[in-house]
Parts: C-alpha cells; structure tokens; sequence
C-alpha cells in the first residue's frame, strides 16, 4: 500500500451531510443567522442533556469561552495552570493580564499533577484551572480538595474531553465550570466553536450577558461583554455531527486498537491507556517513544513519517512555557517541569479518525517498524 493523499492528525470528523446540508437550507429559509437562532438553543439543549448539566452557553471558539469563563469567575493575579497543554490555555488568562502559573505533569496521566500544585500557590492566586489532556480526566478530587482549602476557583479546559468520563462523571460536570472546544480537529466539531458547562445559575447568567456585549433585551445594556455568540451555521455543524458520536467513538476505537496492535512489539514506542471503565473518545492516538530503548527517538520518526506525507504531531512540544511570552516573562519555569520537559520530548500524535481505515493504520505501523528495523 502507498499513501497518496496526505494524512493529518485532526483531519475533521463529520456526521450525515445530507442531514447537515437540510439543516442549512432550513437556517437561509429562516434568515437568522445569529443572536441564539433556534439551532443554536437546540444544540445547547442537546449538549446539556448529554452531558448532565444544567447549564451550555455555545461560544464561537473554546479561546473566547474560556476567557468570558475565567472573567465570569473574576480570576485575577495569578492562576495555576499546566504547561502541557495547548497555548490558548494559557493566553486566555495571560490576554486579561492573568499570570498564568505553570504546574508539572503527572508522567504517568499527562495532567497537571495535584501534588505539585500546592508550593506554587502565593497570596496572589486566585484559581486553578486543570486540563483534561487526551480526554483523560484529571484528579479532580484532589485539585478541589486543594482549592477548598486554600479558597481557590477551579475551572477546566475539557478541549479533549467531550463524551468522555472520571469516576463515572461526564467531563463537564467538575468545578465551578468547564470548557469545550468544537474546533474543526476536535472529537466534536461546529467547524469553529466552543462551550462553557455549569451547574451554577448565576455564572451562567453571568457569561450569557458577557458573550453578547451584556445586552439584556433588546436595547438594555447591564454588564461588559464581548462577541462570543455562536453562529446557526456552526450549531448546525455541532448538532449533525453530534448525531454521529457513537458511530465516531467506534471508528476512533477500531483505530487506536489497531495501532495498539501494530506497535505492540516495537521496542521503546508505547502508546498510553484508556481506561475501559471510563468513556473514552478515543480521539488521540498517543505515542510515548523512549530514546534509552527506541533505535531512533522521537524527532527523527516525526520527520521520516512526514517524508511520508503522514503529518504526525509533536503534541504539546515543546511546552507552554518554553514559547512566547513566557519564555521571556518566567525564563526560569522549567526548572520546576521537569515532567513537563520530558514527557513533550517524547510524544508523537498519529492520525486516526473517519478518514483512517485501518489498512492505514496497518500501513503507518508498517512504516515505523521498518524505519527502525525491527
């Protein structure tokens, strides 16, 4: 087999185009467009109900919800955050002037490790704000044990997370809010979007008047607000493709199982675990490569798959604090992400989703095994 087409990690999921297609038509026959059109209230509703929440307020992308979270919370100072995570974790609190604080990660889970949490706090901090990285929860238990005591917020970027679990919980139900993103490379996409959860009334009274410039009515301005409203056409995307999650989740699982058993053998390549009693999307096919084991480490397999027309991924390399502005504001963060430095040095990101078969999977497997020789 040869690959012709260039594979990507993110190439976009997507549910039946003729039901998305009738819903568009319906959205131009309407002409509302935007200002929370009905398909936006049904996909907010529809998201609520899968989740267990009481509260979605859909946003036009997961950076603008987050920020419109972190205000609604009235973070402020400095908030401990990982730095094994996608930039917009940290630029939207650092975009309102919001120190973020870089944590290390646990090795074994790649989430901000509670245990390391505790020194960074100072009288500035006002918050945590933890990330679900690989749609595996983090220790939620203990990072609100912390906050409770040390009389923190808490807030979660679940970027990964949608239609996955901890403990039996749905992501989304966990600390004061949480946050989703629909972004085109994400498990559930809107084309571009995002989403905050909550249980809590008034936050969500809060960030609804904050995401439409805090009008109430129609000529009644009460609060400060931005745009962060979604758009028909982007819940319209958000609801079809919603439609498609169990037929999406097998097609990620029949693809992870088949890299899993394609590298099994390969010495100093592993790739991590799901938890089979947990909900898992398993949109992340994540590799650990071991340069003590590994003929060849992580950089150089990147670039032999790339030679390949298979765009791998350095997942998050090489961390939040080692890019700008953090580099040059906190020079000295990574001595204290050791983890962090490690962990970012070794991971690959391999394609999956529906534009993989896994005669594809079978085929990159091929390629990694020959290129080291085993």
């Amino acid at each position: 087999m040869s690959i012709n087409n260039t594979l990507l990690v993110g190439r976009p999921n997507l549910g039946d185009r003729g039901v998305l297609l009738n819903r568009i038509n319906d959205m131009l026959d309407r002409r509302w467009f935007s200002n929370n059109g009905p398909l936006v209230q049904e996909f907010e509703k529809s998201i609520a109900d899968f989740l267990g929440v009481k509260h979605v307020m859909a946003m036009c992308n997961a950076t603008v919800a987050l920020e419109i979270a972190s205000r609604a919370l009235n973070l402020q100072g400095e908030v401990i955050v990982p730095s094994y995570t996608f930039i917009a974790t940290a630029h939207a609190l650092q975009w309102q002037e919001i120190t973020p604080v870089f944590c290390d990660m646990d090795p074994a889970t790649h989430n901000i490790d509670p245990a390391k949490i505790e020194r960074l706090i100072t009288p500035k901090t006002t918050g945590i704000l933890g990330v679900h990285v690989w749609g595996r929860g983090c220790d939620t238990e203990a990072i609100e044990k912390i906050a409770v005591r040390r009389h923190l917020k808490v807030m979660y970027d679940a970027s990964h997370g949608f239609a996955c679990s901890k403990g039996g919980r749905m992501l989304g139900t966990f600390g004061e809010c949480e946050v989703f993103s629909f972004h085109a490379t994400k498990f559930l996409n809107c084309f571009e979007g995002g989403a905050v959860v909550t249980n809590n009334d008034d936050l969500a009274e809060k960030m609804r008047l904050m995401r439409n410039f805090g009008f109430q009515g129609f000529d009644n301005v009460i609060y400060l607000g931005v745009n962060g409203k979604m758009s028909e056409v982007h819940a319209a995307m958000g609801l079809t493709n919603l439609e498609a999650v169990k037929e999406i989740i097998a097609v990620n699982r029949r693809n992870y199982e088949a890299y899993r058993a394609g590298l099994a053998e390969v010495p100093g390549i592993s790739l991590i675990y799901y938890d089979p009693a947990e909900k898992n999307n398993y949109q992340y096919v994540v590799v650990e490569v071991d340069h003590k084991v590994c003929p060849r480490n992580r950089d150089e397999i990147v670039e032999e798959l790339h030679k390949q027309n298979i765009i791998a991924r350095k997942y998050f390399w090489p961390g939040c604090h080692r890019m700008e502005p953090y580099r040059s504001l906190q020079p000295n963060a990574g001595l204290l992400l050791k983890e962090t430095e490690n962990i970012s040095a070794r991971v690959i990101v391999l394609p999956t989703g529906q534009t993989v078969e896994v005669e594809t999977v079978n085929f990159i497997c091929d390629l990694i095994r020959g290129f080291l020789k085993i």
